[in-house]
């Protein structure tokens, strides 16, 4: 809720409403897109003190000529990481508020794995001097699930504490759907610190969609088929598509909008590297994407500005009208959507300062060194369980495959691009290893590798021999986190995230020039599939199905079990449950 506001400033925005009184701007002559009504208006829109007074005939100290153009609220993302642009935060709002993105509701929830709520809180505060508009929910699952390993787990204590911070608005995406499900205790209690609460339910229908809902949550970003979103609408929840970096789920959702309108949609973008949006956009470029496949322009841009304001309550956001903040775009077109004039409470976008790096967030890697015969799997043959790409979506397939053996140990074989994949814990220093193979991203030699790993943000790293992958992790460690390509004995590409092993401390053009160095380093080892980098850090997220790997081996999503790499039904329960019979394969140094 908007705190109160001074009355002379409201008496003041009154006078220019009621024509007595100068704005401080008008925007003339363009066309003024009504959310409400999705039309478009002629009129002036009069502005004071940062705030939209009227639409109509106005005079004003400085006007804005907008004719032939189209005039409509800021972008609003209605749900990120802010961590997957790989960017600090005053270096992303330099890339999104030029795309016209004016605000954006954060889930916090990989720097909270690595720096606990201490991170959170330094990042909420590094937000404070930025024009971009940055709310936050309260990390509802840190960790995702018992089957990965953060620095700490968040505690209801810390909720409660986030929780009461300016712009923080309630709790994040509510991953472990089954103990919400299950109606689990520990989740019971998380749910009732807020009234608003992000959902995460992949592939969950039916009855168990119905306990979800039930519960409270009141979205959700992970439909990926036209049945699941519309079963969320019926279950009234909010359906946010996502068009991500790796998961793209706008074409298949796009037809419930032309179904049902544009009513409780809203679009986010989850998760894109800084490549892509500099290449592609942002929430712009959702919009553009969404009227490219037969959406309404109106409709597209009511999904992208009042829709996510409604849905997470900010109640003077998302609209041209009396009374709401003036954060304005003036488009040329409607078929890019990018900006000639971004305004955020009224006024241009001016100089972002830049944000200050604590030395404490730059340690992060506790790992000892690493040697070739650490990434070995000891293995006499048979079918094994293989993690399976699906191109464009970040589920995975659980496959079963024969895998070729050299001295007592499994091996890579790129002719059926079978590859290595190993999860390494770098928090706590346990030297726990996860192994296992996958299947898809057509790599021919070498290893890559990365810090960034959902959600827990543990070394992941793939390759088709383990001298590579031994290169890659020891340079991650000397870096103190980022993205390596190592192919033979040299690396040949890399991107440090020094902060927490996430982000960069690096203006814009150099974590642009880097990351596309190593995306092109990733494609030299023969990886075919789109997004590589993003692809390979879905992989340790435990709560989305069906077969990924954390520290702890290989997990089978679907039922919530530690599976062993071979593929007969051996399984033990999460860590520390009870069951321990054969194990996961894993090594410990």
């Amino acid at each position: 809720m908007p705190l109160p506001e001074p009355t002379e400033l409201l008496a003041r925005r009154l006078a220019v409403a009621r024509g007595d009184a100068e704005a401080d701007l008008v925007i003339r002559g363009g066309r003024v897109l009504s959310v409400f009504t999705r039309e478009w208006l002629e009129g002036d829109v009069a502005i004071v003190d940062g705030t939209i007074a009227g639409l109509g005939a106005y005079e004003a100290a400085e006007t804005v000529d907008a004719t032939g153009r189209f005039v409509v609220p800021g972008f609003i993302d209605a749900h990120l990481h802010l961590e997957s642009s790989k960017l600090l935060v005053d270096e992303f709002a330099r890339l999104v508020l030029r795309f016209g993105t004016t605000a954006v509701v954060a889930d916090p929830h990989e720097i909270a794995n690595v720096l606990g709520t201490d991170g959170v809180h330094w990042l909420i505060d590094a937000c404070d001097a930025l024009p971009l508009r940055v709310y936050f929910m309260a990390s509802s699952c840190v960790p995702a699930s018992g089957f990965e390993s953060p620095w700490r787990t968040l505690t209801i204590g810390d909720l409660e504490g986030l929780l009461h911070r300016h712009r923080v608005l309630g709790l994040a995406e509510m991953m472990n759907f089954p103990g919400v499900v299950r109606g689990a205790p520990a989740e019971l209690a998380k749910l009732a610190l807020a009234r608003h609460v992000d959902g995460h339910a992949p592939g969950v229908r039916g009855r168990e969609l119905n306990a979800y809902a039930a519960a409270g949550i009141r979205s959700d970003h992970e439909a990926s088929t036209i049945e699941e979103g519309r079963e969320r609408l019926r279950a009234g929840l909010w359906l946010l598509i996502r068009e991500a970096s790796a998961a793209r789920n706008l074409r298949a959702l796009l037809p419930l909008a032309l179904e049902y309108g544009p009513a409780r949609i809203a679009f986010c973008t989850d998760d894109r590297e800084p490549e892509h949006i500099a290449d592609d956009g942002h929430v712009n470029a959702i919009v553009r994407d969404a009227v490219a496949l037969g959406l309404p322009a109106e409709d597209a841009l009511v999904m992208a500005t009042h829709n996510p304001a409604l849905y997470h309550r900010l109640d003077r956001l998302g609209a041209i009208a009396p009374g709401y903040r003036a954060d304005v775009l003036v488009l040329p077109d409607l078929e890019r959507f990018v900006p000639d004039l971004v305004l955020l409470a009224g006024a241009p976008v001016g100089e972002i300062p830049h944000v200050a790096v604590p030395d404490w967030v730059t340690h992060s890697m506790h790992l000892d060194a690493v040697a070739p015969r650490d990434f070995a799997v000891p293995w006499t043959g048979g079918r094994a369980r293989v993690i399976g790409l699906i191109p464009g979506e970040i589920v995975t397939a659980s496959l079963e495959e024969e895998l070729p053996a050299e001295g007592g140990v499994a091996v890579a074989d790129t002719t059926r691009d079978l590859a290595k994949i190993a999860v390494l814990e770098r928090h706590l220093g346990t030297g726990r290893i996860g192994l296992g193979f996958v299947r898809g991203f057509g790599i021919r030699r070498g290893a890559f590798g990365a810090t960034f790993a959902h959600d827990a943000h543990n070394v992941i790293v793939v390759g088709v021999d383990d001298e590579a992958m031994a290169i890659v992790v020891e340079r991650l460690r000397a870096l103190g986190g980022g993205i390596v390509v190592a192919d033979g004995e040299r690396v040949r590409a890399e991107l440090p995230l020094p902060v927490a092993g996430l982000l960069s401390d690096r203006p814009l053009h150099d974590v642009l020039a880097a990351s596309r160095e190593v995306n092109a380093a990733v494609v030299g080892l023969g990886v075919a599939c789109p997004s590589p980098l993003q692809v390979l850090a879905f992989l340790a997220l435990s709560v989305i199905p069906s077969l990924k790997i954390t520290d702890h081996g290989l997990l089978d999503v679907d039922r919530g079990e530690l599976v062993s790499l071979a593929a007969e039904p051996r399984v033990t329960a999460e860590p520390g449950a009870g069951r321990t019979s054969p194990a996961p394969v894993t090594a410990q140094r």
